[in-house]
């Protein structure tokens, strides 16, 4: 019985999406709810899994086309590979079992490994590497252009006793034999194109579209994050032990954002035509950097939530956005953002608005700097941060006084409990 595996629906108003990769081959065996491609869409990549047991007859769309909802991809035929599946292994088993215990083959893997990225394909080429030389650090396995940087300039062991041998018999090279030769190859010869994916290229779209409708405007601040840092150090295992998730700081964050928000409501607010939509809930997106680009989820009602609720829905996002489980609907609706540039080491930047959102704010690194506290000049961990705003609706003393709020909350983390 033949199975058709058609383009699922992909959430509310993805029409279209791009064929990625797929992970089997015409006449491989197939697990039921195994991944069989991949479906790049605007906003996410989701996996298409196997509907039952059997073997790919085959296939119908290549990776780089883009296939429409419900669009035949391939198909699968049921209950082909069921029994090879099993058999086949029982049988070598029996046949060879010390070999098969002791060195898996490449066939025993291929069916649940990733192939090569293309570059580093390329790469392997050149060098003359096979993939049974690497192991990939990609998803699912996958080989990666670093992984084979990694093992093409990682010294083997005969070269390695030879140049020792020559370091010891042989005098040291005079500079000029150290030059390197300067390569043959052409520019264009040495450059690598690949098509962006739709998720890059959405993100590429947004943020230019940002830019050039939102009277964009950024401005500064810093936080003294003494007393954050020093009730987290008291109360971190306690609050993992209580409730199960980490005590960080993206959670204080939220709660400080949301009480200017509420105080400053032009910040939650968004230009709709002639009209400005002021919104009575909060739904504060939390920008997190995957290898595919940037994804912001959303954590709904925030201000509804405990401190200990946020931070497990940071935590399960952030998860879930490495893994590329993020659905559309987690990643909607947002009033509001936050991104923190602090992680890769960022001091200071002017973070981008999540259109049609009127406000982002940019967190950074924290480090120790000299200020004046009570006439005298002491180290405090201190953090700039930076508050982007379209000023079309946002003045600039509400800016300001947004950002003095946050800084007041996090200095004094009792204003929480009292809502001040």
């Amino acid at each position: 019985m033949t199975i058709e595996i058609r383009v699922p629906t992909l959430g509310e108003s993805v029409t279209e999406a791009t064929v990625g990769q797929w992970f089997k081959k015409p006449g491989d065996a197939v697990k039921v709810d195994e991944p069989l491609v991949e479906l790049e869409t605007d906003k996410v990549t989701v996996e298409v899994p196997a509907p039952a047991a059997g073997v790919l007859a085959e296939i119908m769309v290549e990776k780089g086309k883009t296939v429409s909802i419900g669009a035949l991809l391939g198909a699968l035929s049921e209950g082909a590979g069921a029994a090879s599946a099993t058999a086949v292994p029982a049988a070598a088993a029996k046949a060879a079992p010390t070999v098969s215990a002791a060195v898996p083959t490449a066939a025993a893997a291929a069916p649940n490994a990733m192939p090569p990225a293309p570059s580093a394909r390329k790469m392997m080429a050149e060098t003359g590497l096979s993939a049974n030389d690497i192991d990939g650090s990609g998803k699912r396995g996958q080989i990666l252009k670093q992984d084979v940087m990694a093992v093409a300039s990682a010294p083997k062991p005969a070269a390695v006793a030879s140049q020792a041998m020559t370091h010891i018999a042989a005098p040291m090279p005079m500079p000029t034999q150290q030059l390197r030769v300067p390569s043959t190859q052409s520019d264009a010869e040495r450059e690598e194109r690949v098509g962006m994916s739709r998720l890059r290229q959405t993100i590429a779209r947004r943020l230019k579209d940002a830019q050039n409708t939102a009277a964009m405007l950024t401005t500064f601040n810093d936080v003294d994050m003494s007393a954050v840092m020093a009730m987290r150090n008291q109360y971190k295992d306690l609050f993992e032990k209580r409730h199960g998730v980490k005590l960080g700081f993206m959670g204080f964050f939220v709660k400080a954002c949301l009480q200017a928000l509420k105080e400053i409501p032009a910040v939650n607010a968004e230009i709709d035509g002639a009209d400005i939509i002021y919104k009575n809930y909060y739904h504060i997106g939390v920008a997190v950097g995957t290898e595919k680009g940037l994804v912001v989820p959303v954590v709904r009602d925030a201000d509804k939530l405990s401190l200990a609720a946020i931070e497990g829905r940071i935590a399960e996002y952030g998860r879930k956005a490495r893994d590329g489980k993020l659905s559309i609907d987690e990643m909607q609706g947002g009033t509001f953002t936050l991104t923190n540039g602090g992680v890769f080491g960022s001091m200071m930047s002017t973070p981008i608005l999540n259109a049609p959102q009127s406000g982002i704010l940019g967190m950074h690194r924290i480090e120790e700097r000299a200020v004046v506290r009570n006439g005298q000049i002491v180290a405090r961990p201190m953090m700039y941060l930076a508050l982007s705003y379209d000023h079309r609706i946002v003045d600039g003393k509400e800016a300001v006084t947004f950002l003095v709020r946050i800084k007041e909350c996090l200095e004094d983390p009792q204003r929480f409990i009292l809502e001040l």
